[in-house]
């Protein structure tokens, strides 16, 4: 059944004053970037105002490689098109995890997971999120390939920060969204996708929350573009309730075995091992 809130306002007019109400679908609104599930439980907890907090949340960015190149090659129609189906499927997935669908960027997607509704497993909820999307694009272009229509490829960055999250705007237009130095640095981690040729890169904060459950290659201690201290990011391999193949297994040694080597300042033994992993 769908809920109302009325909001009212006053005028004015000598000595009378006139009384004007407007109702308002919040529920609709909420259905925006909420899940049914995630929206009805805000409602029934009466807390629909989603004023601003500073809450401990995993953030996720999702972004199209080569996406300019994409473009230049399609009729704004098609585009258009193509943006719509590959985003209604990847919404579908981030609501599937108790995900809020915060905004979209462009071609890019950005999801907070444990606001407004506190979430403990909010990291594994994002980490998860981020592997289903890899493999709903799979399916997706391959019904693109069916249709003899463009694939596209995805990167994915997650960070796990405290951040503000609110309504956010103006007088005439508000979002709800979080903000942030962590939502900064998610948008780097994303961004170094593409230097370090991996599909999704998790944060130390996001690793050390789900470490337990994910398969990960740690791939450097690096300074993001605005940010002034280092930070470890990783790759996720996948989850540990799906074991890696003994092939895997033995890349995963091999490329820690590089690491060291270079840490180490050890710098002909590491070329020697990352060659024989190449």
């Amino acid at each position: 059944t769908p809920r109302f809130l009325v909001f009212l306002f006053c005028e004015c007019y000598g000595d009378h004053l006139v009384l004007h109400s407007i109702p308002t679908r919040r529920s609709s609104d909420l259905y925006r970037y909420l899940s049914q599930d995630l929206a009805e439980q805000l409602l029934d907890s009466k807390n629909t105002q989603l004023g601003g907090a500073r809450q401990f949340v995993s953030i996720l960015f999702a972004d199209i490689r080569s996406y300019t190149a994409l473009t230049e090659r399609l009729a704004p129609e098609e585009v258009v098109v193509l943006l719509n189906r590959y985003f209604e499927t990847m919404v579908d997935v981030i609501f599937a995890h108790r995900g809020t669908l915060d905004k979209f960027i462009g071609d890019a997607i950005m999801a907070v997971f444990g606001s407004p509704i506190p979430q403990e497993d909010h990291a594994q909820m994002a980490v998860e999120t981020a592997l289903c999307m890899q493999q709903q694009l799979i399916y997706f272009n391959q019904q693109q390939q069916r249709q003899g229509l463009p694939t596209i490829q995805i990167g994915i960055g997650i960070n796990s920060d405290d951040v503000i999250t609110g309504n956010i705007g103006s007088s005439k237009r508000m979002e709800f969204t979080a903000i942030g130095d962590g939502v900064n640095l998610t948008s780097r981690i994303e961004s170094a996708t593409k230097f370090y040729g991996c599909s999704i890169i998790i944060s130390e904060n996001t690793y050390a929350l789900c470490k337990d459950t994910v398969w990960v290659r740690e791939l450097d201690y690096v300074c993001v573009r605005g940010k002034q201290q280092p930070v470890h990011v990783y790759e996720v391999l996948g989850l540990r309730s799906q074991p890696l193949s003994p092939v895997q297994q033995d890349q995963v040694a091999l490329y820690e075995k590089g690491r060291t080597h270079y840490q180490q300042r050890k710098f002909d033994l590491a070329i020697d091992t990352f060659s024989s992993l190449l």
